[in-house]
């Protein structure tokens, strides 16, 4: 657990960084142990400790999960400077309930049937750890930079790094 922040607090401030970012990075790994990252479109939910993300029963990433539930999703919001990775264990679940509030007709250029194709699946992500990384924006970071280059010492003052139990 992070020393400034508790496990509530922890989570609604992630949940502000990731609430806005369209796509996330979910990384499993395959059979051989091989690290696989695909582009997942992150639901309009609200983070509360789990993500949520709508996948097809016959992709890599769900056969992934299958054989080794630990996941990773990544997050960076380059114009924010800010960048969150969260790791966890994710369960293949079947809640049509779930599924029709994360629904979108987004997901029909991915689901021929709509929300009844039968390869549409439900990945739960239960989230254990975040790490986390805010900067005040670019042109503070880049001054950083460019200081710690024309003067040889190391950039101080990027901003902040945390890491947080979930």
């Amino acid at each position: 657990m992070s020393d400034t922040m508790g496990r509530d607090e922890s989570i609604r401030h992630i949940a502000g960084m990731i609430g806005d970012i369209k796509f996330a990075l979910l990384t499993t790994a395959n059979g051989d142990g091989q690290l696989h990252a695909r582009p997942m479109t992150t639901q309009q939910t609200e983070f509360d400790g789990d993500l949520w993300f709508i996948g097809s029963k016959d992709s890599g990433s769900v056969a992934d999960i299958r054989l080794n539930p630990q996941v990773n999703a990544s997050y960076a919001d380059t114009g924010k400077g800010s960048y969150v990775s969260v790791s966890g264990r994710a369960e293949l679940k079947e809640d049509r309930a779930k599924l029709e509030e994360l629904w979108s007709d987004f997901y029909k250029a991915y689901f021929e049937g709509g929300i009844d194709d039968p390869k549409v699946q439900l990945i739960k992500i239960g989230a254990q750890e975040a790490e986390f990384w805010e900067s005040d924006g670019k042109v503070r970071s880049l001054f950083q930079m460019a200081k710690a280059a024309v003067t040889g010492k190391t950039a101080t003052d990027m901003g902040k790094n945390e890491t947080v139990k979930l």
